[in-house]
């Protein structure tokens, strides 16, 4: 009966690769401590990898609400270039990669804003239009050089390449052909 235990403990030793009585519990410790942090690097890699490539591409549930009337007459009033207005380029996301390559525009005025005709143009003469879209106060709206369907919190350009390169500059004009903002591209 011992004999079997014995044959029994060694075979289990052999399948787990693990025997308790010549194997040193530190170095143990220190191996699954190690493959923990290489498993935990890993991970954030391709976490890290996928948000840069793929998340940004997901088309929003939202879709455009018509515009009313009023909102289009007050938001047209002619811009003063003298006067400066608080539409800002937030972020650009994704320099060099198509799918993943977008630029943040928000608004941080008192009412709202009209940016029907307002351009979004890079040193490389490329340029977006913008179309009937109201941002309201503290409103933002996410310009995607891929395509795909424009939404109230999202529009998109439908480049065939990408366009915003690190280093260089991203414009924001008015219709009125007046630059309101500028953004240098990490």
């Amino acid at each position: 009966m011992s004999d079997l235990r014995a044959a029994l403990r060694n075979s289990i030793a052999e399948i787990l690769c693990y025997d308790s009585r010549e194997m040193d519990r530190r170095k143990l410790v220190l191996y699954l401590l190690l493959n923990v942090f290489v498993s935990a690097c890993v991970t954030g890699a391709i976490l890290f990898w996928y948000d840069r490539n793929y998340r940004s591409v997901s088309v929003s549930a939202v879709q455009p609400a018509a515009p009313s009337a009023n909102q289009a007459v007050a938001a047209q009033a002619t811009l003063n270039p003298q006067i400066d207005v608080p539409v800002e380029i937030v972020s650009v996301i994704g320099a060099g990669t198509l799918n993943a390559e977008s630029v943040v525009v928000s608004y941080k005025g008192g009412d709202q804003i009209n940016l029907a005709g307002w351009e979004l143009r890079d040193e490389d003469r490329n340029v977006f239009v913008f179309p009937q879209l109201v941002l309201h106060t503290d409103g933002a709206v996410r310009v995607h050089t891929t395509s795909g369907t424009d939404t109230v919190i999202d529009l998109y350009w439908s480049a065939s390449n990408p366009v915003w390169e690190s280093g260089e500059e991203a414009q924001l004009f008015d219709p009125s052909g007046n630059l309101r903002e500028v953004y240098k591209v990490p």
